[in-house]
């Protein structure tokens, strides 16, 4: 998913409900940064760049999924792609604790080993669709148990390495 920087934002923000939402999803995702400017990269390459890695909270408007459809409306408002709160660089993004709390519940708790594809793979795949420059974010996808965030909802996203993202919910926003 292509993230407008309008929807991008970090720790301690809110996350703004648009009006006629009425369900909202949280997950728990990792997020490569990347180092410098690649195109269509192997994945033995990939990771030569690389900058780091941060935790990543994406958010969706379940009410504009549609299947079949382009999931651009329901992943791209303003706010629905918290990240933070750091760029960590000595970690294995492929063999980090991943979790998620909801309101300081546990709701999602899995290792990034057990992603379907290793990060090299992701940025390579990537890479060969769409050149890629310093700065971009990648997320890599979810365990299983995301959420349903409701208004004065706290989630904290944490990975191993890295440190915990934590944004809350608020309705409102919009013209």
């Amino acid at each position: 998913m292509n993230q407008p920087s309008t929807s991008i934002i970090g720790p301690e923000d809110a996350i703004v409900v648009p009006p006629g939402v009425k369900e909202l999803n949280f997950e728990v995702e990792l997020v490569v940064v990347i180092k410098d400017r690649i195109r269509c990269v192997p994945p033995e390459e990939a990771k030569e760049h690389i900058l780091g890695y941060t935790c990543g909270n994406d958010i969706t408007a379940k009410d504009f999924m549609e299947k079949g459809k382009p999931w651009t409306k329901a992943k791209a408002f303003d706010t629905f792609m918290p990240v933070g709160p750091c760029i960590a660089t000595n970690v294995d993004g492929d063999n980090l604790a991943i979790r998620m709390y909801h309101n300081g519940k546990l709701v999602q708790d899995s290792n990034t080993s057990d992603m379907i594809f290793s990060v090299a793979k992701l940025v390579s795949f990537v890479s060969h669709i769409m050149t890629l420059n310093p700065g971009d974010l990648i997320s890599t996808g979810t365990p299983p148990g995301k959420g349903t965030l409701n208004p004065g909802d706290i989630v904290e996203a944490e990975i191993e390495g890295i440190g915990r993202l934590r944004n809350y919910d608020r309705v409102g926003g919009g013209d």
